[in-house]
This record gives structure tokens, C-alpha cells and sequence, in this order.
């Protein structure tokens, strides 16, 4: 059985045209939107989830292309593109009662995060992003052999047809590798819930390919457009991330500053996966940031 987070509810909620998604609500009170990374589910917030609870409305969905969410087709190589998942993000709030409500996400749910609130300033009330940069930085810091701690964006980034055959014909070797390079905390992420992650990765591969592939393309040019045009993150922002920077010699508070100025970045200790890893520290991030 597949694990839940105690206490929330399961539910489908239509976002678009033929896309719902699947989502966890629990608690009462002001509403925040939890966003997951990769390769995971709703589930890597059960913790954090849990705890905001007491006092929040909290929301947890499958991103499209993800866990039970649906999975349509990239047929036109934007179904995947950040602009449309942040989209889905606001419509489900909305479909749930909420015009305004504070998101937080977690590596690819970050960059919808991010893009959620450069589209949507007036529904969007606190950002926190968690382990990664906005997608423009993220192919600029890249460089040179560094850049081969990223080969998997690389990887998905190529034309259809490769990567998917290449990751669905050993799909638990590969997603399997990133949830134990990536956790310092290997007991963090327990036996029953890794199995439900790589459950849902190895039926999802076409889908999560084209999320990658989407961050390569078309949502690189929604930044650079945002860029150009000197468009920035307009309420308060908190960013946990690990100490990319100094490992791949770059400023990370400067290249989040560049996009809010309302910032306060913190640099953890911890793995990845710090909503499962830590997620007390977590959990006072997000309260701390609540309350600006």
C-alpha cells in the first residue's frame, strides 16, 4: 500500500483541458502550497506537511507528469514548460478556494515555484525554494567538469526518443541512483516510501523526460525574457540550499538576489532531501518566512 501522509486527504482535482491532478489537503487556516522535487511525490512533505497543519491549510499536489497526477502528451514542447505547471498550481488553489496562498517547492517543484511567481505576483503571497537556482542560473553556473554533477539534465535534455528508452530500460537503477547520492540521511527516506518513489518514476519516464527536456528549451527562454525585461520576485523569498556554490564556485545568494530583493538565504548542512532529512529546520524556515 502506497504510504499517505497521516491525517490529509486524498483527492482529483481538473486543472486544464484533459489534466488533473492528484493532491493531498490537510489542516485548517491559511493556505500553502508544498511543491515536490525529483524523483519524488507529494509524499517527500509528509513531515513539514504534518506540523504546518496545526495552523495552515496545507496542499500538497502530484506536479503534472508525477505520481498520480496526470500525464498528458508533450506534443508541442510546452505541456511540460514551467509557465504551464505553475499555471496548474494556480488553478488548483483556486479550485480549492484559495485566490492567494504562500508555495513552497522542492528542486523541479522550485523552478515551478519560481516561475508561479514571477506569472502570478498578485497570488502568490511567500516564496521558499528549496536546493536549486532559477533555471537560467543553473545552465550558467554549469561549467567544465563541474558540470558533470548535472549530467542527468544533459541526459534529458536530448530530442524524444533516447533518454526515455535509455532511462526506462533500467528506471529504478537510474532514478534509485539519485535518492542515494543525493540524501546524506540514507534512513531518511524508509524502504516503503523509496519503493512508492521509484514505483512512480519508472511508470512516469516519458513525463519527467519532457519536464527536463522543457527546462533546457522553452523555459530558459521565459527567464531570459523575465531577465531582460528586469522582472523579479516581488514578495518575501526564502531559499535553503546546500553549499552549491562554494563545491562549484559560484555566488548563490547573489544569483538569487539578482531575481528578489525581499531574500533571505540560508545554506544547510543537510542533503537534498531536506524536507525528509531535516525538516524541523524546514518547517521554521517556512514559519519564519510566513511570518515577514
Amino acid at each position: 500500500m502506497t504510504p499517505q501522509i497521516t491525517g490529509f486527504t486524498q483527492r482529483r482535482v481538473t486543472v486544464a483541458d484533459g489534466v488533473a491532478l492528484n493532491v493531498a489537503v490537510g489542516g485548517s487556516g491559511s493556505p500553502v502550497v508544498l511543491l515536490h522535487g525529483f524523483p519524488q511525490t507529494h509524499l517527500m512533505w509528509r513531515h513539514v506537511a504534518a506540523d504546518l497543519a496545526a495552523d495552515h491549510t496545507v496542499i500538497c499536489p502530484d506536479l503534472r507528469g508525477y505520481g498520480d497526477s496526470d500525464k498528458p502528451a508533450d506534443t508541442d514542447g510546452l505541456a511540460y514548460s514551467k509557465r504551464t505547471m505553475a499555471a496548474d498550481v494556480v488553478a488548483l488553489a483556486r479550485a480549492l478556494g484559495h485566490d492567494r496562498f504562500a508555495l513552497a517547492g522542492h528542486d523541479r517543484g522550485a523552478l515551478v515555484a519560481v516561475r508561479a511567481g514571477l506569472d502570478h505576483p498578485d497570488v502568490i503571497t511567500h516564496l521558499a525554494s528549496l536546493d536549486v537556482l532559477p533555471t537560467l542560473d543553473s545552465w550558467e553556473v554549469m561549467q567544465g567538469r563541474s558540470a558533470a554533477v548535472g549530467f542527468h539534465l544533459y541526459l534529458m535534455a536530448q530530442p524524444p526518443g533516447l533518454p526515455e528508452a535509455m532511462i526506462g530500460g533500467a528506471a529504478d537503477a537510474f532514478f534509485g541512483y539519485f535518492l542515494d547520492l543525493w540524501a546524506n540521511d540514507p534512513n531518511a527516506i524508509p524502504a516503503d516510501v523509496r519503493a512508492a518513489y521509484l514505483k512512480a518514476s519508472r511508470e512516469a519516464v516519458p513525463s519527467i523526460v519532457a519536464d527536463y527536456r522543457a527546462t533546457a528549451t522553452v523555459d530558459v527562454e521565459h527567464d531570459e525574457a523575465d531577465r531582460e525585461a528586469g522582472n523579479k520576485l516581488t514578495m518575501p523569498v526564502t531559499v535553503l540550499q546546500q553549499d552549491w556554490g562554494a563545491a562549484l564556485g559560484f555566488d548563490a545568494a547573489g544569483r538569487w538576489r539578482a531575481w528578489a530583493d525581499d531574500l533571505e538565504h540560508r545554506t544547510v548542512s543537510c542533503g537534498h532531501f531536506m524536507a525528509e532529512e531535516a525538516p524541523a529546520e524546514v518547517v521554521k524556515a517556512l514559519r519564519d518566512l510566513l511570518a515577514r
